[in-house]
């Protein structure tokens, strides 16, 4: 098996264009894959030079370093005998063991110069809290967006992580920073749909309380941030101003019987499922 990279060896305008490539082949061929994680937050925010300036400007693991350690796709599980194909067309090297095993739910591949990895994730994000989206080709959520999920898929992927990391809490302020929060869909694939999100978690106490502390993390490391120096007011102020809208949003939205009953149990059970790596 080829050995891992610890992180992307290529410049970030190149791993944006090999991404971009492959989701373009795989488009070719009828097959649906989509970028997720820190990439596909860098790309949409593109439009907004402040987003690229404070993310190098504090870094995403820590300052000085690579901002990307993988490439993230979401793709169709009745879509993964296609998508080998794609790969293999790429010429990437499948990793035999993890695509053998769990096959039907994720893939990893290794470019063929070794200088970035391919994790594929099929139909849904299953770790501390499950992200769906569909397991039809053209009746799923992958087809929103292009050549990523949507934005308001990205929030989901980060509030649903326990134990959230840095790396994870600076890509929800680079998110919040450069996109607005809309209460409905508004059609702007650029803003956060927060009536969505608050939908999705009104039936699922542990997801909603899992978010809300990652938010107010996300608002803690800001924080730190503007005490550094390491952001101006104006866009601080703009990021809390989004953190609350979601909140508000989350806070205000009916709940079902099932999230009342889980609330009265609160933390006291565990509302989170334990992740476990696969083993490479």
């Amino acid at each position: 098996m080829p050995n891992e990279p610890g992180f992307v060896a290529l410049r970030e305008d190149e791993f944006i264009d090999e991404a971009r490539k492959i989701v373009e082949a795989a488009q070719q061929h009828g097959t649906v894959l989509r970028e997720l994680g820190s990439l596909a937050i860098y790309v949409h925010s593109l439009h907004s030079p402040e987003c690229s300036e404070f993310l190098h400007r504090v870094g995403r693991v820590k300052e000085g370093v690579p901002l990307f350690t993988d490439l993230d796709l979401m793709g169709y599980a009745s879509q993964s005998r296609a998508i080998s194909k794609v790969f293999d067309g790429l010429e990437f090297r499948p990793d035999k063991m993890v695509n053998g095993f769990f096959g039907d739910r994720r893939l990893i591949y290794y470019e063929k110069d070794n200088r970035f990895h391919v994790d594929i994730f099929l139909d849904k994000l299953e770790f501390s809290h499950d992200v769906l989206f569909g397991k039809k080709p053209g009746n799923g959520r992958l087809e929103l967006d292009y050549p990523t999920i949507t934005m308001t898929d990205l929030v989901l992927e980060k509030l649903q992580i326990h134990n959230i990391s840095r790396k994870d809490l600076v890509d929800l302020n680079v998110l919040f920073l450069g996109h607005a929060i809309d209460a409905a869909t508004s059609g702007d694939r650029e803003s956060v749909h927060a009536g969505y999100i608050a939908n999705l978690l009104s039936d699922d106490w542990g997801f909603w309380y899992e978010s809300t502390q990652n938010l107010r993390k996300t608002r803690e490391l800001l924080d730190t941030f503007v005490t550094n120096g390491r952001i101006s007011a104006d866009q601080a102020g703009r990021i809390r101003e989004r953190i609350g809208q979601l909140e508000t949003t989350l806070t205000s939205i009916p709940k079902s019987r099932q999230w009342e009953k889980r609330a009265k149990i609160g933390t006291a059970k565990p509302w989170f499922r334990e992740v476990e790596e696969v083993v490479r």
